[in-house]
């Protein structure tokens, strides 16, 4: 590949509970060498949970931005554990609601310029009420927003977490709401 960047030697940084830090040294297309610096992150999913004419979303403060976001229910992967499987723990943590239907619509690269995270994306239906269990560390609160109110926030960039925007995007394309 004309592109190909040769990764000629590479050194951990940093490792901590979710991701870790690695400087590599590559060699350029042109034959010069150059770093990258480069956060391993396991991968996560997303999940468009949709409750008859609503979808639901979580509320929760996000430290590093100091902010309090409206996200869909999302989550990492753990080790060994598959996407599906994945979406399917995270959903019922965050949400207390498991889905009969689960439907992939891809995945995407968060920032690929620094990170390898990769977010698979989830659409939840029929869903059956069970009971919410975040984790320790988590203060959530679910909120019920009617289909057409989401496709406004879409659109009208009220929606702020980009995992969210690209996720209903997909949502919305696959069900034909938006072309």
């Amino acid at each position: 590949m004309k592109f190909y960047e040769e990764k000629i030697d590479s050194k951990r940084v940093f490792e901590g509970k979710m991701i870790s830090v690695r400087v590599d040294r590559v060699r350029l297309p042109d034959g010069r060498e150059s770093t990258r610096e480069v956060v391993d992150h396991p991968g996560a999913v997303v999940i468009v949970p949709v409750l008859g004419g609503k979808i639901l979303f979580v509320e929760q403060y996000r430290y590093p931005i100091e902010q309090v976001l409206l996200e869909l229910p999302a989550g990492k992967l753990d080790p060994g554990e598959s996407p599906e499987e994945c979406a399917k723990r995270e959903l019922e943590e965050e949400t207390g609601y498991r889905a009969k239907k689960l439907s992939y619509l891809g995945k995407i690269f968060t920032t690929p310029g620094f990170t390898t995270e990769v977010i698979h994306i989830f659409a939840a239906e029929d869903l059956e009420k069970t009971s919410q269990n975040t984790d320790p560390d988590e203060f959530i609160e679910v909120k019920e927003v009617p289909i057409e109110e989401a496709l406004s926030l879409l659109k009208n960039a009220e929606i702020e977490d980009s995992k969210t925007i690209c996720a209903l995007t997909r949502f919305f394309f696959a069900k034909g709401v938006i072309r």
